[in-house]
């Protein structure tokens, strides 16, 4: 029995990035030895478990065998006798594929260490293009690795071109197909991801409502996510509104299901391109504002209103007019249901008082 670190944690230790998942390939040992050495197994379809004490990862190595299209349909083999350079073998790309002994030793049977020099992303077979997720993953780490100088091998970017024309896109789910795009945000290089995806012809097909894609737009997405802090809670779902922020609302109807958005990412996005417009208005009026705050039920979601606000400073509309919204919104809460009831309004008439306070409110403020 034998265990490697073996993946990312290899990949980024070379790359003297933080490491933060370790996961471990263990050959020569059968399910029941991980057993009966306190693993816990978790895995369904090929046998993961977890290390007793530290809690990582720890895969028996394997074989996999494609059946049937798309990136399911796997059958592995997990015997005792798969080797580690056939475990490494199923892997994407070539960096992926270098594994280290107990002792610190590299094994790299597939020259990662020569395309880690070479900024290369290579994949390691031809068995590359049986999983369609591979093209979104390789973007994926295109984007991520772009400020160190990698790019695609050509080999590489003409088999997920293939696998984009042969439709193997539509195989994959919405929620495998969130994942990426989740993980994309949180490494804040969306605008590369989205570049390697159009070239290959497949933005249109993860990210439908992007179908006017440009440089220009890339461009800017990047200068405006590089202002934000990357230990903001709000950074991904301010770097979501920015990335979409260019199409129209009927195109991001329904997003919760169409690209399985959470929520929030939906809510948000919406929020910013329904009502941006306002921010290029040299001339607010308090009943506009006014309008926006309850759309954006500002009483009750402040939150929702802040995240507006910080994707407007982030994109860099009017900067001025964010001010003063943000100053008159102060003011305008300040008003409360409790002081209109105090006054001896019932019913109805609390919320048309209420209603007409605020804009009193948002008036003063806009005008002073």
């Amino acid at each position: 029995m034998q265990i490697y670190l073996v993946g990312g944690a290899v990949r980024d230790e070379l790359l003297s990035r933080p490491v933060i998942d370790r996961d471990y390939v263990v050959v020569g040992a059968s399910v029941e030895q991980m057993l009966s050495l306190g693993y816990t197994q978790v895995g369904k379809d090929f046998p993961v478990f977890l290390h007793p004490h530290s809690k990582a990862e720890y895969a028996l190595a394997r074989m996999e065998r494609k059946q049937g299209q798309g990136y399911g349909g796997f059958i592995c083999d997990f015997s005792p006798d798969i080797t580690l350079e056939q475990d490494l073998y199923r892997r994407d790309l070539t960096i992926n594929a270098i594994a280290k002994d107990e002792n610190g030793t590299l094994v790299d049977p597939y020259h990662g260490l020569q395309d880690i020099a070479q900024r290369r992303l290579k994949h390691v077979s031809p068995a590359f293009s049986e999983d369609p997720l591979r093209v979104l993953r390789v973007a994926r780490f295109a984007a991520r690795y772009d400020y160190l100088g990698f790019t695609i091998a050509k080999e590489t970017q003409q088999l997920m071109a293939d696998m984009v024309a042969n439709g193997e896109l539509a195989t994959l789910t919405k929620e495998r197909i969130w994942l990426e795009i989740d993980k994309s945000l949180s490494d804040g290089c969306v605008a590369i991801f989205s570049d390697e995806l159009n070239k290959l012809g497949a933005l249109p097909i993860v990210l439908p409502m992007l179908k006017h894609w440009s440089i220009e737009h890339a461009a800017e997405l990047a200068k405006n996510i590089a202002v934000l802090s990357k230990q903001s809670d709000n950074f991904k779902l301010i770097s979501f509104s920015l990335w979409l922020s260019t199409c129209s609302l009927s195109s991001l109807d329904n997003i919760e299901q169409t690209l399985k958005a959470p929520n929030k990412y939906a809510q948000s996005v919406r929020d910013f391109c329904q009502h941006k417009a306002l921010l290029s208005d040299s001339n607010l009026n308090a009943q506009s504002v006014l309008d926006m705050l309850n759309k954006l039920d500002i009483w009750r979601r402040p939150e929702r209103f802040d995240i507006f606000c910080q994707t407007a400073s982030a994109a860099q509309i009017n900067p001025v007019c964010i001010t003063q919204i943000q100053q008159a919104a102060l003011h305008a809460c300040a008003i409360k249901p409790q002081g209109i009831i105090s006054q001896g309004f019932k019913g109805s008439d609390i919320k048309h008082q209420l209603n007409l306070a605020r804009f009193k409110a948002l008036e003063q403020s806009l005008e002073a």
